[in-house]
Order: structure tokens, then C-alpha cells, then sequence
């Protein structure tokens, strides 16, 4: 009877897909969370199989440079994964994970319906060329049919970004041991049907963009992202849904604003707040109100706030803006994350070269494996082998393991996890300068620097290792950072945080452009030509671009080491 009591006991705060009330083992667990993976792959195979290959669609079909290229390509996948924050929002505020992944991937779909009929249709297009010369770009109806294609899927992407990931962890029980630990090995293995997804689109469909047309590309995005709709509605019955709580940004902006007028007026915050808790007796209340009274004394103290950031205790005291005490610690953990988010935008400037300057410098070498001619944008294939490879051995091996030696739940900290993927980064950025002062070398000692027509006598995989070591530290920090903001982030505001992993990607790629922009502008003020433009990269100075990332990226292992070590994770301590 004790089991069966168990087993109808209500989940409190989630309903089924009709809103109505889900209980335990109806609704939840792994069998769920498994429809959510199996949509991960279809919907990175529809994404990846454009976005890799995006910068050589832009520069050979629509006469884009290689530097406005890379730029529009980073544009495109930073206003991608910062619509996540739209998602991960709408998600907590007014919807529900569930109807936001099926609404993004209604607009996703529609986007790339728009991009499949521009590449199938010659004349919406701009005309081909001989690729000696430069070729006028596409512009006036065909330009914005291009942008609205692939804003349209920006907007998608960006939602199904912010709500997908969450929905799967929802689905998990976060009181008990064995569902948190589900929930980690969740996450890892979201990344690893991530990286199925992309095994297929940087080979199989990347392979039919190159070789038989971009019309099929897209429609094999089209496609995938259909089917990915009713693949996720069958699992409808099985899943729980966290009812949305409010706006989590109204919470934010009122407890800094309660707490900014408080300390204009209260010049000691925390004598404030023991006044408003230890308060004398009113001795004209009779014995019952002053029990009641006590009684009130007890509870209050018993949820007093902490002493981290005490600037904010002070908003408790606000009688205009009215803030709880479980506001005011919602909004200090959401305040002690955000300098993690902030330390992971310099990765992910490192990552951005992967789908622009990287693929554009394979483009110049020796394809060929055999007699097989290997698409440039089949280049992530190592590192995506490398994390479907890596990413069961740690959940099945490294994890227990880590946990036996070190007592504890987590074994290897998430904070440990995102610090090995930022140092992964500076290797990559390192030999990824190396790489090029080769490639450069053989460009000029076969007499083809100028001539960027004809393919290099160096072989592509040299590419390999840069992508390998920031495919390495893409795994690390990627999943450590999806469960660090999902488990320390209040539950109300568990989809927003999550999709700062997503911000974080497209802050990422907005600094690339940014620097890729300042870099041009400062060397371009001397007698010398500025370092990233042209249209032949054989000219460009990417190696030193390289070893400013290098030292960018170590700088900022440092400032992630100072904000890492005063982390206390929620539940053992507080932050200094």
C-alpha cells in the first residue's frame, strides 16, 4: 500500500501536457527525459549541417569576402544562442519548456523552407562568376530573403536552445540522490546526442551541400526539424511540465531596486535587517498575540537572510517595493553565477573560429583522403568522435570513480569541469598558430600565396588538432555549465539561467566579430595592411590573431581561477 501510495503522490509545481496535476511514476524519469535526446540530435543535424558550412555557402553562392563571411556567421549563431535568453525567459515566465520547443520549432521550420527555396531557384540568387575576380555581393530582395531565411531559423534555434535542455532536466527529482545523479548523467548524454547530431550534418549532409547542391542541405534540415515535432509530442503522456512562476527578471530588477533605495537611506543594511527581527514585544498585546507574536519572531529568524551580499538584505526593509527574504536570496545566487557566465564569452570567441577562419583555411589545403575529396566543414567530425567517445566513459567510469575517491556527490565538481575546458582552449588557440605559420610557410615556398584558386600541398588534417582540443574543452565546459546553472539557480528561474550557456556562446561570437573588427582597425592605422582583410587568406596575418587569442584566453583562465575558488556551491557553505 506504502508503494502504491508512493507511486500516485503529485509532483507540486508541474502539471501533464493538459495542465492537469502530474504524479510520480506517471510522469518524469528516464523514459521522458529519452524523447528529449532523441529531438537533440535531429534538431543539431538540422542547425550544424547549415552552420558549419555557412561561411563557404556565403562566400562561393552569395559573393561575400572571407571576412564579411565569418562575420555574418557570427552574427547568425550569436543572435541564435542569445534568443536562448527569450526562450529560457518565455519558458519561466508565461509558457511552459513544452510549448516553447514547439513553438521555436514551428519558426525554425518556417526559416528554413525560406533558405531551401532561395538555394533551389536560380534567379533568387545572385549570378555566378569567375571566383579570380571579385564578384558583386547579393543585395536589395535576394539579400533580405537571405537574412529573413536565416533569422527566421536564428529565432527557432534560440528558442528550442532555451527550453529543450531544461525540459529534459525537469524531468528528473531533484530530492533524491538517484535522481540527481540521473540528471548529470542527463546532461552528459544531452551532449552526446548533440555531437550525434553533428557527426551527421558535418559529414553526410555537409557532403551533399558540396558535392550535389545546398537545396538538399537545407531541405535535410527541413526535414529533421519536422520530424523532430511529432518525435517529441509522443512523449506528451509521459512528461511533467513546471508550471510558470512569473517573470524571473521582475524579481531581479525589484529586489536591486528595493535594495538601492534602502542603502540611500539606511547606511548599515544588516542593522536594519536584525531590527526588523528582533523587535520588542508589545506590552499591551494580550498573552495568545504576543505567542502569535513570538511565534511570527521565530519563523522570520528561522528564514532570515544570509550574510552574502548584504547590500541586498536591505531591500527586506523597502515598504514600497515590497521584497521577501526568498526573493532576495533567489536574486544573490543568480548575481555569485553570472561571473562563471561571464569568465566562458572568451571560449567561445576561441570556438567561433572553428565555423569561420578555420574552415576557410582547410578550404586552401589538400581535402583529399585517398580518392575521397573531404568537405572543409567535415573538419569537426574529430572532436564531435572525440565527445561521443569521452562523453559515456565519463559518466560510466571517471564519475563513480571520482566519487569514491573524493566522498562526494559530484565527484568532479562542474566548477573543475568548465576550468579543464578553458584550459583546453589556450592549447587550442596555440596550436592553431603554429598550424597557420605552416600552412603560410608552404603557401609561399609553392609560389601559390597569391594564388588562392589552387588547393596547398599540406594535407587539412593539421586543422584537425585545433579542432580537436576546442571540440575537448567545448564538451568539458558546455556540460559543466548546463547542470551549474540548472542545479544552483532557483527553481523559478532554472530555464532562464540555463540558456546563459547559450548567451554565453553568442557573446562568444559577437566578440569574435568585435575583435576580428578592433584587430583590423588598429593594425590597419599603420603603413601595413590590416591583418584579417582581403579576399585571399593566404594574406592575412591569422597566426597572430591566434596568439592574441591565446593570450586573451590565458588572461582570462586567471580571472576564472579568482571567481572559481570563492564559489561555494548551494548547500555548503556561503560565498565569501
Amino acid at each position: 500500500m506504502e508503494f502504491e501510495h508512493q507511486q500516485v503522490t503529485r509532483w507540486r509545481g508541474y502539471v501533464d501536457w493538459r495542465n492537469r496535476p502530474a504524479y510520480r511514476g506517471r510522469h518524469g524519469g528516464m523514459l521522458a527525459a529519452s524523447f528529449v535526446l532523441v529531438v537533440e540530435i535531429l534538431e543539431n543535424l538540422a542547425y550544424l549541417a547549415n552552420a558549419s558550412n555557412l561561411v563557404l555557402y556565403l562566400r562561393e553562392y552569395m559573393h561575400f569576402s572571407p571576412s564579411k563571411s565569418a562575420n555574418n556567421v557570427t552574427n547568425f549563431m550569436g543572435t541564435a544562442f542569445l534568443l536562448a535568453l527569450l526562450g529560457g525567459f518565455l519558458s519561466d515566465a508565461f509558457f511552459t519548456t513544452y510549448h516553447i520547443y514547439l513553438i521555436s520549432a514551428v519558426i525554425e521550420l518556417l526559416g528554413l523552407i525560406v533558405l531551401t527555396i532561395q538555394a533551389s531557384v536560380p534567379s533568387l540568387k545572385p549570378p555566378s562568376c569567375d571566383p579570380t575576380i571579385t564578384c558583386p555581393e547579393i543585395n536589395g530582395a535576394k539579400a533580405a530573403m537571405l537574412y529573413a531565411g536565416l533569422y527566421l531559423v536564428a529565432l527557432g534555434v534560440g528558442g528550442i536552445k532555451g527550453s529543450l535542455a531544461p525540459h529534459g532536466a525537469e524531468q528528473f527529482d531533484e530530492d533524491d540522490v538517484n535522481g540527481r545523479k540521473h540528471r548529470s548523467t542527463f546532461f552528459n548524454y544531452f551532449i552526446f546526442c548533440l555531437s550525434c547530431g553533428g557527426l551527421i550534418a558535418v559529414t553526410f549532409v555537409v557532403w551533399i551541400e558540396d558535392n550535389i547542391g545546398w537545396k538538399w542541405g537545407f531541405g535535410i534540415s527541413t526535414i529533421c526539424i519536422f520530424l523532430s515535432i511529432p518525435v517529441f509530442l509522443a512523449g506528451s503522456p509521459k512528461y511533467r511540465n513546471k508550471i510558470p512562476t512569473g517573470s524571473p527578471l521582475t524579481t531581479i530588477f525589484k529586489v536591486l531596486i528595493a535594495a538601492s533605495m534602502n542603502n540611500c537611506i539606511y547606511k548599515n543594511s544588516s542593522s536594519a535587517v536584525v531590527n526588523m527581527t528582533s523587535s520588542p514585544s508589545n506590552p499591551n498585546l494580550t498573552r495568545t498575540q504576543q505567542e502569535e507574536e513570538q511565534t511570527s519572531k521565530e519563523i522570520k529568524q528561522s528564514i532570515a537572510p544570509t550574510n552574502t551580499l548584504k547590500f541586498l538584505n536591505s531591500a527586506i526593509e523597502n515598504e514600497t517595493i515590497k521584497c521577501s527574504v526568498a526573493e532576495v536570496e533567489d536574486v544573490k545566487v543568480v548575481l555569485k553565477i553570472l561571473p562563471i557566465f561571464g569568465c566562458t564569452i572568451v571560449l567561445n570567441c576561441c570556438l567561433a573560429q572553428l565555423s569561420t577562419f578555420s574552415i576557410e583555411q582547410a578550404a586552401t589545403m589538400n581535402t583529399k583522403v585517398g580518392s575521397l575529396q573531404v568537405p572543409p566543414a567535415s573538419l569537426p567530425i574529430f572532436p564531435v568522435l572525440f565527445i561521443m567517445t569521452l562523453a559515456p566513459i565519463y559518466d560510466h567510469i571517471i564519475i563513480p570513480y571520482a566519487r569514491k575517491v573524493t566522498k562526494s556527490e559530484m565527484g568532479i565538481t562542474h566548477l573543475q569541469r568548465i576550468g579543464i575546458g578553458l584550459v583546453l582552449s589556450i592549447f587550442a588557440m596555440a596550436i592553431a598558430a603554429v598550424v597557420e605559420v605552416k600552412r603560410k610557410r608552404v603557401a609561399t615556398n609553392s609560389g601559390l600565396l597569391d594564388d588562392a584558386t589552387k588547393p596547398l600541398p599540406i594535407t587539412f588534417f593539421w586543422i584537425a588538432f585545433q579542432f580537436l582540443f576546442l571540440g575537448s574543452a567545448d564538451l568539458f565546459t558546455m556540460a559543466g555549465l548546463l547542470e551549474f546553472f540548472f542545479t544552483e539557480a532557483p527553481i523559478k528561474m532554472r530555464s532562464w539561467a540555463t540558456s546563459l550557456t547559450w548567451a554565453s556562446l553568442a557573446l562568444g561570437y559577437y566578440l569574435s566579430s568585435v575583435i576580428i573588427s578592433i584587430v583590423n582597425s588598429v593594425t590597419g592605422k599603420s603603413s601595413h595592411k590590416p591583418w584579417l582583410s582581403g579576399s585571399n587568406l593566404n594574406h592575412y596575418h591569422l597566426e597572430r590573431f591566434y596568439w592574441l587569442m591565446c593570450v586573451l584566453s590565458g588572461l582570462n583562465f586567471l580571472h576564472y581561477l579568482v571567481w572559481a575558488i570563492r564559489y561555494k556551491y548551494r548547500g555548503t557553505g556561503n560565498y565569501k
